[in-house]
């Protein structure tokens, strides 16, 4: 009586329906949250990087121990130097602010 069917049941197409979605549901939190980490590690690196070239240009002699915004995809940089207290050398930090749900993000490193 079933082998002359040519189409699929409803109940197939209801199982193979319910596994994707089931599939979906598990791993679309994944994918976001990984898109997430993704975005914030972007943002570091490029604190990082902003970071290293004040460190270069400040080590190669040139003027440029003052604070500074930097606007770069949506995302402002701003980069200050820290006074030097006690014969310890400069302090110049990035933090990273942008118009996204990431938290703030502040790279320092001191000038030797």
């Amino acid at each position: 009586m079933l082998r002359n069917n040519n189409g699929y049941f409803l109940l197939e197409l209801l199982l193979s329906l319910t596994a994707v979605f089931m599939i979906c549901s598990y791993f679309i939190p994944l994918l976001m949250d990984l898109r997430e980490q993704s975005i914030t590690l972007e943002i570091e690196k490029k604190a990082r990087q902003i970071l290293y070239e004040e460190m270069q240009a400040a080590l190669m002699g040139l003027p440029s121990s003052q604070s500074y915004p930097l606007i770069e995809n949506e995302i402002e940089y701003q980069l200050y130097w820290l006074d030097e207290q006690d014969n310890n050398p400069k302090e110049v930090c990035v933090s990273a602010d942008g118009k996204t749900i990431h938290s703030k993000i502040k790279v320092c490193r001191k000038l030797e």
